[in-house]
């Protein structure tokens, strides 16, 4: 114990000299240098060439990266998650890694870093990491490492590592490490952290101008089974790279790396903070109509019922121009209520900012309280009431002043019914469809593309009779073998038939009631078929008040599996094991528990909690950032009573998820999105029912919390 606290001491020592010795070489920091943008590294990291330095970027950065080095590959995501702290997610392909080195080996990995200190002109920036701590172990690593920014675009870097990062001329240990790899992967190899083999590694890089970098470092990995299996040769620790730099971020940059070896990679970069704010380019709004002196005393009008009916047909007209619907209109002496439908602004407050200004020109002068009930799919989200002399005042002032004066509650019986003659509503439309699967260990990804026809009747205002038809022109999906089978029915592993048999297929034809039964109550009852694989009965509601940050909800489903052509018809409850002929049933009722809480700064979290489609108990976590032009990126995992040995490869469920709103790449307004998910092969423990129209989703958007989130664009 006394020889650990020794090289404890020593390391700590060493780390502190460099740090020290950094420091001295530089002097008092210059400003802000494009030079000094973050450079990133083979792994997809802020890095030199393969080794990590302490540059943080800009807090919600995006990057994607593809590197190759000899016949490895590795595809790189990483987000700023936090100003301090990042998260990366990296599928690699390494070439004559199994099976005596004649087998590419596809594998999945997961890093995270924090900034323990940030620079300033007198220390330099000091970041920990671990590098694929949940994954099979293959690149698992640890470091501390500190960089410094001695002058524009001249940087320097010293650090310390265990692991990967330890495996060439260690000078220390710090316990024993774990040998081998992790088998299925997927959990934390906490009894590795920051143990065995230390060695230190650093560099130095330069950006004589904006556009280049150059790059040397000394590396500390030692690539000990690559090149033992005879995927790679090493002569040097000692590697070079040149990085050409575009003017979005982005980086095209070579590699010498481990003597013998060249590289290359493909780096893009964005910020959702700051990427395409919807609706960018869209004409602004009508102004405010401010009222004559003395005029909002005016009551004439109420004793004319025809201009009470020509100012609601103008208020529709004006509304209809800006994209908006008004269904109904309560209007009173000196007070008016409207039901409203926004089906064009992802931001609400920019629909509620436009439909005000509308009312300004529209409604006569005595009219002073503008209440405004937005509704979705016949359900009153919530009742924002404005003062007109507010708007009147404060139009050209920050939209903050008008928020502090606007009243959020909750819409439950609050919206007049619609007129007559707006239901029933019909639309259709016909678009291109891709399904994809990745992380198949024979096939990354595999993909299916076709053509999908879907339509809405909406029958009442919360009725809707809706479906899809799907016709396959190209894919591969029906070749997926699973055949290392759980001890679980097959719920999701049926996969490959499902696409094999369902040419054309209905995704979905279901009747969907939705309702408000009490104040901060929804309801949502969906019957039919309901998603590829299922068909039956799904209830849920929905506790939510308007003006707070938690909701909570339940679900109950009762279902029945569909045939595989995915037409009119259904088949047994009973799955068959293709290894073992094992017999299994798929329970007809599941369901969950869920809680909601928005906790500030766009995060979203969601905890659910109940039986998934295989019978087995658990829940699911899952942690979203939003920001105001609507892109969210999240994580998702889900833990059940089902082994990780009956799940198989990767423990248990879990996924990266992102939201892209169309809006921020045409620059018009839109509520249309894409929704992407980076998961596993679906597998059957921790599977869950794919219903359309779940209430969270359309219900919060309209309510205070995320309103205010977008307020910056009530003035838009």
């Amino acid at each position: 114990m006394a020889g650990f606290q020794n090289r404890k001491s020593a390391l700590v020592r060493r780390f502190a000299l460099a740090g020290t010795f950094l420091t001295a070489l530089g002097s008092a920091l210059n400003a802000e240098d494009v030079r000094d943008r973050v450079s990133y590294n083979l792994y997809g990291s802020p890095g030199l060439v393969d080794m990590p330095t302490a540059e943080v970027p800009p807090d919600a950065t995006l990057a994607g990266t593809y590197a190759n080095l000899s016949g490895t590959s590795r595809s790189t995501l990483y987000f700023q998650i936090l100003p301090r702290l990042s998260g990366s997610f990296r599928y690699s392909a390494i070439e004559n890694f199994l099976n005596g080195g004649t087998s590419t080996l596809f594998d999945r990995s997961f890093d995270l870093r924090y900034q323990l200190l940030t620079e300033t002109d007198r220390r330099p920036s000091v970041v920990v990491g671990l590098k694929d701590f949940i994954g099979t172990g293959i690149y698992s690593g640890e470091y501390l490492v500190a960089t410094k920014t001695l002058s524009p675009g001249l940087k320097f870097t010293g650090g310390f590592g265990w692991g990967r990062y330890g495996s060439h001329s260690p000078f220390a240990t710090t316990g024993t490490r774990p040998g081998g790899f992790t088998g299925t992967g997927g959990l934390p190899e906490i009894d590795r952290f920051f143990r065995g083999d230390v060695a230190a590694f650093g560099g130095v890089s330069y950006a004589p101008h904006d556009r280049l970098n150059l790059k040397l470092e000394y590396s500390s990995d030692n690539y000990t089974r690559e090149v033992q299996l005879g995927g790679l040769d090493k002569s040097s620790p000692w590697n070079f790279g040149v990085d050409y730099r575009f003017k979005n971020g982005g980086q095209l940059s070579v590699y010498h790396i481990l003597g013998t070896e060249v590289g290359a990679q493909l780096t893009f970069v964005t910020n959702p903070k700051t990427v395409g704010i919807p609706g960018g380019s869209e004409p602004s709004g009508l102004p405010v109509a401010p009222r004559a002196p003395g005029a909002a005393a005016d009551l004439g009008w109420t004793l004319d019922p025809q201009r009470s009916t020509s100012a609601k047909a103008s208020l529709k007209q004006l509304a209809a121009k800006e994209g908006l619907e008004v269904e109904a209109v309560d209007l009173q002496s000196n007070r008016v209520t409207i039901r409203m439908v926004n089906p064009r602004y992802g931001a609400p407050s920019q629909a509620f900012g436009r439909m005000a200004r509308a009312m300004t020109r529209a409604l006569p002068a005595s009219v002073e309280v503008f209440e405004i009930v937005p509704v979705v799919n016949g359900m009153a989200m919530s009742s924002v009431t404005f003062r007109r002399s507010d708007l009147e005042r404060l139009e050209h002032d920050a939209a903050n002043e008008m928020l502090a004066r606007t009243v959020f509650a909750d819409g439950f019986q609050q919206a007049p019914p619609p007129d007559q003659g707006i239901y029933p509503k019909f639309t259709w439309s016909v678009s291109p469809y891709l399904q994809l699967s990745v992380f198949d260990p024979d096939n990354p990804v595999r993909a299916d593309v076709g053509l999908r026809a879907a339509a809405d009747l909406e029958i009442t205002p919360s009725l809707i009779l809706s479906g899809s038809v799907t016709k396959k022109l190209n894919g591969n999906l029906d070749q997926v073998k699973r055949l290392d089978e759980s001890n679980l029915p097959r719920v999701r592993t049926d996969n490959a038939q499902y696409s094999a048999q369902g040419d054309p297929a209905i995704e979905y034809l279901q009747l969907a009631h939705y309702g408000r039964p009490a104040k901060n109550v929804y309801s949502r009852v969906t019957v039919g078929y309901l998603e590829q694989m299922y068909g039956g009965l799904s209830a849920e509601l929905l506790w939510k008040p308007a003006t707070s940050r938690l909701a909570v909800g339940a679900e109950v489903n009762y279902i029945q599996r569909r045939d595989f052509d995915q037409l009119f018809g259904f088949q047994s409850m009973t799955t068959v094991d293709p290894v073992t002929g094992a017999k299994r049933e798929i329970p007809n009722v599941n369901g969950h528990v869920s809680a909601y809480y928005a906790f500030g700064n766009g995060f979203h979290g969601q905890l659910d909690v109940g039986r998934y489609l295989a019978g087995d108990y658990g829940g699911t976590i899952a942690l979203d950032r939003e920001f105001a032009n609507g892109w969210r990126i999240g994580a998702y995992a889900t833990f059940t009573d089902a082994s990780f040995d009956d799940f198989g490869e990767g423990s248990f469920d879990k996924g990266i998820r992102f939201t892209l709103p169309l809006a921020s790449f045409f620059g018009q307004p839109s509520r249309r999105r894409n929704d992407v998910v980076i998961q596993s092969l679906s597998r059957d423990g921790g599977a869950r029912l794919n219903v359309n129209g779940r209430l969270y989703e359309q219900v919060r958007d309209y309510h205070k919390p995320d309103v205010v989130n977008s307020w910056g664009r009530f003035w838009r």
